[in-house]
């Protein structure tokens, strides 16, 4: 009701009025200048990191496109602009935000950041048509429908390739696990992580299970400790990880750990690095990285933020810069032109080369990241 109350106004005053109102109106989102980004991600909350470094590296890609003079479309120059929502990693407020941000009048949607806001939204984005891409919601089902798309590894790519590298890289055939069982990400990468081990020749000796805001891992890692584990697998989020890799040290276990790409940040939440030494992770960018074109990002970032971009800050600005191929290869702004070109554009990001499938699934090479004397640094195999 509110869309065509707007649109019968500014009919009215297109047809009442001359050229200065008509200027008004065109500078609203959906007009011949203006492009108008809806972003959904955690900024309160325990998972607010995530979105705070995924709205912030998309708000550092777009003053880059500005700079440059924008997004040139058809006959049209669009300057990019953010409008970016609160979803507390919550499903209900992630509807309930998503819905604003329609009212709004948003004409594509980065996020959401996490997978169970995705998951709560996914159906109801595929009903309005709008073009979606999820920087970093990992679960498999987020890309279920025509319209929407994923920057970072699926949960079950990053499962199968860290068994991959503990069992037929590292040859530790022993494994233990702890994961979040009520945590779509952290249950999906534990699921195929189990599944590839078992297929690889190895066995899962210890699978412990934690939830959501937990503190005391030592019940968890008293179990493990009892078995003949190699190395301890955590599919977890940085918080959870630093939690457990510090009471681990202090039960006296020299364990090695490898995690998934919620690893990320994890440094800045322990008192002592030591505990994270020779951890590896999933992860597609890490800002020490002396590639010229992620060197020039972090200077941008630090200089606008006074922080160290992360992989998820990273996720951000190369979504907004996919949007952006997106728009330029249509030549359209409709948002099932940009579903149909998403096949056709290849984008050079911070987090590698990318492409997409059919299937709204990124192509692009994996890397590791190893903590070593308290930075994070290349693993290379």
């Amino acid at each position: 009701m509110k869309k065509t109350i707007k649109k019968v106004l500014c009919l009215g005053l297109i047809s009442a009025m001359a050229v200065g109102s008509l200027a008004g109106c065109g500078k609203k989102a959906g007009s011949s200048t203006e492009f108008l980004i809806g972003g959904l991600g955690p900024l309160t909350g325990a998972a607010a990191s995530y979105g705070v470094s995924v709205k912030q590296g998309a708000e550092v890609a777009i003053d880059e496109i500005t700079k440059a003079g924008g997004v040139k479309v058809g006959d049209s120059t669009l300057q990019l602009k953010l409008n970016f929502a609160d979803d507390e990693a919550s499903g209900d407020t992630a509807m309930s935000a998503y819905n604003s941000l329609m009212d709004k009048g948003i004409q594509a949607l980065l996020g959401t950041v996490t997978s169970g806001a995705g998951l709560a939204i996914a159906e109801q984005t595929n009903a309005d048509g709008i073009f979606q891409i999820t920087p970093s919601g990992s679960a498999q089902d987020l890309t279920a429908y025509d319209n929407a798309f994923r920057l970072c590894f699926t949960d079950p790519v990053q499962g199968v390739t860290m068994a991959d590298y503990a069992v037929k890289d590292l040859g530790l055939t022993k494994i233990a696990v702890i994961y979040n069982n009520a945590d779509e990400y952290s249950t999906g990468v534990m699921q195929a992580f189990a599944d590839e081990v078992a297929k690889a020749g190895g066995e899962i000796v210890a699978s412990e299970a934690f939830v959501t805001d937990a503190v005391d891992f030592t019940t968890q890692l008293t179990t493990i400790k009892g078995t003949d584990a190699q190395i301890i697998f955590v599919p977890a989020y940085y918080q959870d990880a630093a939690y457990i890799t510090t009471q681990a040290a202090e039960l006296g276990m020299n364990l090695p750990f490898i995690g998934s790409d919620g690893w990320d940040g994890v440094l800045a939440k322990v008192v002592d690095p030591k505990v994270l030494e020779g951890a590896t992770f999933l992860s597609p960018f890490y800002a020490t990285d002396t590639d010229p074109k992620i060197q020039a990002f972090a200077a941008a970032y630090k200089e606008k933020y006074n922080a160290v971009p992360d992989q998820f800050a990273a996720d951000g600005y190369d979504s907004v810069y996919v949007i952006k191929a997106a728009l330029e290869k249509a030549g359209s702004t409709k948002s099932e032109d940009l579903i149909k070109v998403m096949t056709e554009i290849q984008v050079s990001g911070l987090t590698g080369d990318v492409t997409f499938t059919a299937d709204g699934e990124p192509n692009k090479g994996v890397k590791f990241v190893k903590i070593v004397n308290g930075e994070y640094t290349s693993l290379t195999k």
